[in-house]
């Protein structure tokens, strides 16, 4: 379903215009309003009459998230404070946090985005939507509220955690779609099947998944624990929260919502702009929110853009899902890893559990190595030590094999590894301690 056929839908050269119609508007508000980007414009000798086309966007310069931290906790503001309605900000679990400023025009763009990625899933408003992601500063709790508002859908906010009561309130009140980390409903799946309630006397459907990277394997997992269609789904707080792109019920790219939020891929050594198709770091402008605009902000997500004709009927530029993080990836021993890349491998070996902590460490030989704890199944735990060692030995081959290091497989007994209810913490870089 298309919940927005004009916008989602419309042709491409008429989309391109309107969106640098919206770009140049964009660029005269933060060049008059924001000190901030008024110098960094100034100093790259840029001025807003220089951006005559879309192609001239290479000339602005790159906004990171160590400036957006700079600028705490108004220095990005577009308008005048008595305009704002709500503000969001990232966890600051690694410094000073990054601040989501909103307008009313910027809450109603939001949940638009957000009733799209629904629609897109096969979501409607007969639906009843159970939103489990964190209610309050993060953006992920109240991004989903505003969208399952928007759809005309029936929500309930029950938030994250308290995993009792999330299987109650599924059960009790018929949930139909689900809105969690990917980690977290395998987890549910698990703590279901402890409680007997049989997952597939529900009239649950459809998940929507983001927050944290996850495969297409364990895609494959969740449709299958859960009994439901699986939809990956892309945010990031610096942008506007959730509902920046979305799969559709093809499930073969993310859409943009790009008459809000214009997409690049730059190398991510030079800043180059790349052409569709090519891998590289995803760049983001935010060129119709009000509050506090986001100019060429660097992700640091690893994708490619492409345009193909979609079945579902939407012309919007997609993303592949995402391979990782530059500053997400390991280098061990001179060798590039993504944890995705890791949990492929892991979740296509039989016997294996899609709960897994990678640990990277330097010994006294100052050589890094790398471990990987892995649940199995009850079953094969069970097996003679034999069965377990040939299980051991066939993954620690196949990720030197496809990912060129060598690691030490521990398998260990079902929940060994602690659970998360948010964003599950997959990797333990002890070299950095």
């Amino acid at each position: 379903m298309i919940f927005n056929k004009d916008a989602e839908s419309m042709n491409i050269e008429q989309r391109k215009a309107q969106q640098l119609k919206d770009w140049q508007k964009t660029i005269r508000a933060v060049y008059a309003n924001v000190p901030f980007y008024k110098k960094k414009f100034d100093d790259a000798g840029f001025k807003p009459e220089d951006l005559q086309s879309l192609e001239d966007v290479s000339k602005i310069p790159f906004t990171t998230k160590y400036e957006l931290r700079e600028t705490y906790p108004y220095g990005l503001l577009a308008v005048d404070k008595k305009e704002l309605v709500e503000i969001h900000m990232s966890s600051g679990t690694t410094g000073t946090p990054v601040v989501g400023a909103y307008t009313q025009h910027d809450i109603n763009f939001w949940g638009e985005s957000m009733a799209r990625t629904f629609a897109g899933g096969g979501a409607s408003s007969s639906d009843t939507i159970q939103n489990a992601y964190g209610y309050g500063l993060f953006t992920g709790g109240l991004g989903a509220h505003y969208g399952a508002r928007t759809l005309g859908a029936n929500a309930i906010p029950i938030s994250a955690g308290n995993t009792a009561k999330q299987l109650q309130v599924m059960r009790d009140f018929q949930t139909d779609v689900i809105c969690c980390t990917p980690s977290y409903s395998l987890y549910l799946a698990e703590s279901a099947r402890e409680e007997g309630l049989d997952i597939k006397d529900l009239p649950l459907r459809i998940g929507f998944f983001g927050a944290e990277p996850w495969s297409e394997e364990m895609r494959q997992q969740i449709e299958a624990e859960l009994k439901i269609k699986a939809y990956d789904i892309y945010g990031l707080t610096e942008i506007i929260g959730p509902g920046v792109a979305f799969e559709c019920e093809e499930q073969e790219g993310l859409h943009i919502n790009e008459d809000f939020f214009y997409p690049e891929i730059i190398n991510p050594e030079t800043g180059e702009v790349l052409p569709e198709g090519e891998k590289g770091e995803l760049v983001f402008t935010t060129i119709t929110r009000e509050g506090a605009p986001i100019i060429r902000y660097r992700t640091r997500d690893i994708t490619y853009l492409y345009r193909d004709k979609c079945k579902c009927g939407r012309t919007t530029v997609k993303m592949h899902r995402l391979f990782g993080r530059s500053d997400d990836m390991l280098i061990i021993r001179g060798v590039n890893v993504f944890p995705s890349q890791i949990e492929e491998i892991l979740i296509q070996n039989e016997g294996t559990q899609p709960h897994y902590q990678i640990i990277v460490d330097r010994g006294e030989s100052h050589l890094d190595s790398i471990e990987v704890m892995v649940e199995v199944e009850e079953s094969v735990f069970s097996d003679e030590t034999k069965d377990l060692e040939k299980l051991r030995t066939k993954i620690s081959t196949e990720i030197k094999s496809k990912l060129g290091v060598n690691a030490k497989i521990r398998l260990v007994e079902p929940k060994s590894i602690q659970r998360s209810e948010g964003k599950a913490k997959r990797v333990i870089d002890k070299r950095k301690m």
